[in-house]
């Protein structure tokens, strides 16, 4: 199974378990994100992130750079509980 038709899956799954009409609000929402142009603006694959300095789990303050001087950098967004 490729990772497209996993993901079809996944959304599938998901979709049968919300509810008609708050599943038409979150395609109203993502419809809506489209056609605002974001996806004009975003970084596509191999494009290079803009540097920034953010937070860690204790505060301190880190930058991209310095995480790059020691190698590949990952970066992970957590939404938290909605």
């Amino acid at each position: 199974m490729t990772l497209q038709e996993r993901l079809d899956a996944l959304k599938a799954q998901f979709e049968s378990q919300v509810l008609p009409d708050k599943l038409a609000i979150m395609h109203r929402a993502t419809e809506d994100l489209r056609r605002s142009g974001i996806l004009d603006r975003v970084l596509k694959a191999g494009d290079a992130a803009p540097e920034f300095t953010l937070p860690n789990f204790r505060g301190e303050k880190i930058s991209s750079p310095d995480l790059l001087r020691r190698g590949p950098l990952v970066v992970s967004f957590y939404r938290g509980v909605w």
